[in-house]
């Protein structure tokens, strides 16, 4: 499933035929149409496209399911992995280069406080001692051959450490132009050493009905075959500074030291297709925050037998903020179910409990269930001094946590909405 053949069969698409500066225009005009796909026609020389998974209904229509089929899917996927088809080439191969100017590609610089040029939609693939790994990363745009990484303390910084501590780089390849699995599954929270590459090819079969292929690099690892642009290369020792960004939260997160990663391989299909993904836009909130959903969907289930949906809230930027529908069996689960969701996602800091009859994609459906069914007095849960979100920009180290339990008292009557006859 190649991006650009999903791009094609998209109706509700704008297509920009002038040139488009690569300083702040690229944002101005991604950020005036969140909701619909944008292709560049000639942005530096090449064919670009952003808000193409913006929505979930996108997202999930490209996986040939409903969004309330997500999350079930997903969590058949991470308890069913299952290993991808090796192709004999992938369609990146069209064009391979070990001479080439990363400068020359149509890397915008988004947001005038950035710190430079950055890719944002690339996933990492890497392999270290028998483990697999995959992950976003954003990657600030260095010199001609190489970018600076940002690497928060998970499993690819791990898997480097761990390279760093042998005397080794750690070989890795980023993606870009992938399907919506491999999105997914690349944000999704998993064990070290479980492997995201076959829960992308699970949950690309339990939709699409057909599993992924990858293809092999020069340097051993297997990458997407239907991958738009592949940089192979190796994560250095090499360090530099990394920031400000602005990121998912709509402010600028701090400098911090970052690795060099080196690209040795350009490979490109004919005619690529370049990823853009506007940081702090609704492309971003979908692929980093729903694939928190399964997991927040999951611990709350070993508490509360039903649960019925799980929705990070895009005015908490897909992050922050959290919406969970349960029914209940006793009073107190509620509570319960929102310990939980903190649990399952612990950079949430604000989490509302509703009862089944609410539509948890509706702001106005949940407010009016806080509105009615809810009472500071003795529905209110607040946990201070909890570790929280390092994006928050209102966190100092900690956070508070709050919990809003949003359903009926248990066997109470008189909060049910009046139906039409």
């Amino acid at each position: 499933m190649a991006v650009r053949d999903v791009l094609a069969k998209m109706k509700d698409t704008i297509t920009i035929d002038r040139d488009v500066p690569l300083e702040y225009e690229v944002s101005k005009i991604l950020a005036e149409n969140q909701t619909t796909p944008v292709i560049f026609k000639n942005l530096a020389g090449m064919r670009a496209a952003g808000n193409i998974w913006s929505t979930r209904e996108r997202i999930s229509g490209a996986l040939d399911i409903t969004k309330e089929q997500l999350i079930p899917k997903m969590l058949e996927a991470m308890a069913n992995p299952s290993e991808p088809k090796v192709a004999k080439e992938g369609a990146f191969m069209d064009d391979v280069r070990t001479e080439f100017d990363l400068t020359k590609l149509p890397i915008p610089k988004y947001f005038p406080g950035d710190q430079g040029r950055y890719i944002t939609s690339a996933v990492a693939v890497a392999e270290y001692e028998g483990k697999r790994n995959l992950s976003f990363h954003r990657m600030k745009l260095h010199d001609e051959r190489s970018f600076a990484l940002r690497l928060v303390p998970r499993h690819l910084y791990t898997m480097w450490k761990n390279a760093q501590a042998q005397g080794k780089e750690l070989p890795v390849a980023f993606c870009m132009g992938v399907c919506p699995p491999v999105l997914l599954a690349a944000a999704i929270s998993t064990d070290y050493g479980t492997d995201e590459m076959r829960i992308a090819n699970s949950l690309r079969e339990r939709t699409k009905g057909s599993g992924l292929e990858v293809a092999k690099l020069n340097n051993g690892l297997m990458v997407p075959a239907a991958s738009e642009i592949v940089f192979e290369g190796r994560i250095t020792s090499r360090m530099v500074d990394e920031g400000p960004f602005m990121d998912i939260t709509g402010t600028y997160d701090s400098v911090r030291k970052a690795p060099i990663f080196e690209v040795d391989r350009l490979y490109m299909r004919k005619d690529p297709l370049f990823h853009l993904l506007l940081p702090g836009g609704y492309e971003h909130y979908m692929l980093m925050g729903l694939p928190r959903e399964p997991i927040i969907y999951r611990t709350v289930n070993q508490v509360v037998p039903k649960v019925h949906g799980v929705r990070l809230t895009e005015g908490g930027c897909c992050w922050l903020h959290g919406v969970v529908s349960i029914t209940k069996n006793k009073e107190g689960d509620g509570i319960n179910a929102a310990m939980a969701a903190f649990s399952g996602h612990p950079s949430m800091k604000k989490v509302t409990i509703v009862d089944e009859d609410i539509d948890i994609f509706d702001d106005r459906d949940v407010e009016w269930a806080e509105a009615t069914r809810f009472q500071a007095s003795r529905s209110l849960m607040v946990v201070n001094n909890a570790a929280g979100s390092s994006l928050d920009p209102s966190s100092e180290g900690t956070t508070s946590k709050v919990a809003i339990d949003a359903t009926k008292p248990f066997g109470a009557k008189g909060f049910d909405r009046a139906k039409l006859a």
